[in-house]
């Protein structure tokens, strides 16, 4: 698949980082660094556009690392963008740790995963099918 994408940074474009990625890191584009206190969240900018194929979305992730290490995530996560998005790419970071985060432009912020989805149709009707699960939710089946 290809992608139509504007990189406005200095950065460089996203790219796997090995053979059975399923995502791409993105990166910060700032003109100084951020620092974002305990459970400060901020939008970040990547300074990227791009033009998703129909059918087709981006999903904005945490990276694990920035998690373990420093409680750095992605608020909404995942984080969708539309194929008729064209607005820059902006990450929402929070810090969840208990002291003060600081993101430097270019730093590895996120990953991107594209993926194919479908537009339903949704028929109203009086009763659904009946399923062994039922209305069970909310840890119904227990934890062992």
């Amino acid at each position: 698949m290809k992608i139509n994408i504007i990189n406005k940074s200095n950065n460089p474009l996203p790219r796997y980082e090995s053979t059975m990625a399923a995502g791409v890191d993105l990166r910060a584009f700032l003109p100084e660094p951020v620092t974002l206190r305990p459970l400060e969240r901020r939008l970040i900018p990547t300074g990227l556009y791009m033009e998703l194929p129909q059918g087709y979305e981006a999903q904005i992730r945490p990276r694990s690392g920035l998690a373990l290490k420093r409680g750095l995530t992605v608020l909404n996560t995942p984080g969708t963008i539309d194929a008729d998005y064209r607005g820059e790419i902006g990450v929402i970071l929070i810090n969840f740790s208990a002291e003060e985060q600081t993101i430097e432009s270019g730093e590895r912020i996120c990953q991107m995963v594209i993926a194919r989805h479908e537009q339903a149709e949704f028929i109203p009707v009086e009763v659904l099918g009946e399923t062994e699960r039922g209305a069970g939710g909310f840890g119904h089946s227990g934890i062992k």
